[in-house]
């Protein structure tokens, strides 16, 4: 008998009765049924997509070192993956299968605490999302211009103009298919890796342990002490988001079955890909707290081997940002698309192309608001992003409390094996790192949260004026619900067959 943790007796079926649970409403119903099953995401390339979602590779690690030593940040990488990563992705696995239609999170929230909180949920986000994902292109510029100096793309008129230029062309690549993203997601990740291969290759033969074990402090001859607000943004940056992939959970091949396999072994690269250059580069390199910042790594490269492994790791950067911004961009989009399923967004949101079955309005709205952020390039963007995506983040870990609490009869076609009170406590210490974000967030970060929250609240009652009088044709839904066990007995009775 198969595992019921990672089997589905039929995906399909489970989608439609879910859906069929709260909606009223035949259109989504419909466009299921149409949809080729050939373009939903099989396995492996989820994988690489996830992959990219939560990390895109070790570019951005170098900080995480500069803030506390070679010491904390080894830790780090192998106690926040179990204390933080694990429990996040989880939950994603618990109830995006319960609840297998895109806006994931926002779907949850809803549920759980009315359509108010469900938009709210989908704001933060939102904002998280759009402002990560005016990050990556202005990156990619910035390492471009690194490689290739004669270029002069760091005058604020051209850098602007490549941004806009780059990311246009990225957007229209989103359009073809989340299918196409995907698939495209396996080759960047190889080749984006394969300069931490090389290096990792290079630096093993001079490793000297000792050094692993160094830690910043005033009193040793480093003079420099740990930087705890820098470690914590810059470790939380590089291992968040596994809850990203619930907003298109609606897109995946049998998402019961292949959702839990896919963020398992995404999991599982992206730890290696963090553990393995960061072992080898602390253990050969003399340890400097000056030296350890963003970029870092294609220095390290330069000393160890040459300029060529500095190009071949800034050209690798370059193939990550792509990826993260393609991933970040699907999400977003689709979770534009759900919200609008759920009629928290009016009815055109959830417009789909005609050729390729894409959220186009999804994917233009989001491509629009990340290049205005991105043209304000706002010093504490990283900071800013990890603000939004707590406050949403700390509501989810609510919403799946309340869920098992609320419906424990529920239908899980994955659940996390554990009994309420472990549930909490294994809740209690992601919260406690979430808290500590929330609380570390400068002035400026505070302001513009209060801003836009307020926004957004405002933004939700002109909604709600425009549907009472209908004036925007929103979709006539009821709340989502769960199945229970009563409604769907055939669940358990195939799963006993198989």
């Amino acid at each position: 008998m198969q595992d019921p943790l990672f089997s589905s007796p039929n995906s399909q079926d489970f989608l439609e009765k879910q859906t069929q649970k709260y909606r009223e409403e035949p259109t989504h119903d419909q466009n299921v049924k149409k949809k080729k099953i050939s373009k939903r995401l099989p396995l492996l390339p989820l994988i690489f997509l996830i992959y990219f979602q939560v990390s895109g590779g070790p570019y951005g690690q170098e900080s995480v070192v500069g803030a506390a030593g070679p010491l904390c940040a080894i830790a780090g990488f192998i106690l926040f993956p179990a204390l933080w990563s694990i429990p996040e992705a989880l939950i994603t696995a618990e109830l995006a299968t319960a609840f297998p239609n895109n806006g994931g999170f926002v779907v949850w929230s809803h549920t759980a605490f009315g359509p108010f909180w469900g938009y709210l949920m989908g704001s933060w986000k939102f904002l998280s999302g759009v402002v990560n994902l005016a990050l990556f292109p202005g990156l990619c510029v910035d390492y471009v211009d690194s490689i290739a100096p004669s270029l002069n793309l760091t005058k604020t008129l051209t850098r602007y103009s490549v941004v806009f230029f780059s990311t246009t062309i990225l957007s229209l690549i989103n359009f073809t298919g989340l299918h196409v993203v995907a698939h495209i997601s396996i080759p960047l990740a190889g080749l984006s890796l394969l300069p931490f291969l090389v290096l990792s290759f290079v630096a093993i033969p001079q490793i000297d342990p000792g050094r692993w074990i160094v830690i910043w402090n005033e009193s040793n001859t480093l003079g420099r002490n740990k930087e705890w607000k820098n470690y914590f943004h810059a470790l939380f940056w590089n291992l968040n988001c596994w809850d990203s992939v619930s907003t298109l959970v609606g897109e995946i091949k049998t998402p019961e079955e292949t959702l839990p396999k896919a963020l398992l072994s995404s999991m599982g690269l992206t730890s290696l890909a963090y553990l393995v250059p960061l072992l080898a580069t602390t253990g050969a390199m003399k340890p400097d707290p000056d030296d350890w910042k963003d970029g870092y790594y294609a220095a390290i490269g330069e000393e160890l081997a040459g300029p060529w492994l500095k190009r071949l790791i800034k050209s690798g950067a370059v193939l990550s940002g792509l990826g993260l911004y393609q991933a970040q961009l699907s999400s977003c989009s689709y979770q534009l698309h759900g919200m609008a399923e759920l009629g928290l967004l009016p009815k055109f949101f959830g417009a789909r192309s005609g050729t390729f079955d894409t959220p186009w309005v999804g994917i233009m709205v989001s491509t629009i608001i990340s290049l205005m952020v991105a043209a304000f390039r706002f010093e504490n963007m990283r900071v800013c992003v990890n603000f939004f995506y707590s406050l949403g983040t700390l509501m989810e870990f609510g919403a799946f409390i309340y869920l098992r609490v609320k419906f424990p009869k529920a239908v899980r076609p994955f659940k996390i094996p554990i009994e309420l009170n472990g549930l909490i406590g294994m809740c209690s210490i992601p919260c406690i790192f979430l808290l500590f974000v929330l609380c570390a967030a400068t002035p400026a970060v505070y302001f513009l949260s209060v801003v836009l929250t307020s926004f957004g609240v405002l933004w939700y009652f002109v909604l709600k004026m425009l549907k009472t009088n209908m004036w925007l044709e929103f979709n006539n839904v009821k709340a989502p619900k769960l199945i229970m066990e009563e409604d769907y007995p055939s669940y358990y009775e195939e799963i006993e067959k198989k």
